[in-house]
């Protein structure tokens, strides 16, 4: 699975630092880092005006909060991965 977090100048100022910050905490959690690949992109052309954009494989979600972030993390990353036989 590859994770991509938009760090352009918009999401930078929504918080995308902190938002790369958890993934980093939630794969080391999981021990997901042969599952995962991180990486930072630049602008994705969705911006919005709440939160951070992230790409999932080829999934765009929009509006990535701190305070959305547990929930995002639950549902569209260990359960595409325990869909796909991975966890």
């Amino acid at each position: 699975m590859i994770i991509q977090i938009c760090v352009g100048s918009s999401c930078h100022l929504k918080g995308s630092q902190r938002i790369v910050e958890l993934f980093q905490e939630m794969i080391e959690k999981y021990k997901l880092s042969d599952s995962i690949t991180l990486a930072g992109s630049f602008c994705a052309g969705k911006c919005n005006r709440e939160g951070v954009t992230v790409t999932v494989d080829d999934e765009i979600f929009t509006g990535l909060t701190e305070e959305k972030f547990p929930a995002f993390f639950e549902e569209n990353i260990l359960g595409r991965l325990k869909a796909e036989g991975e966890l």
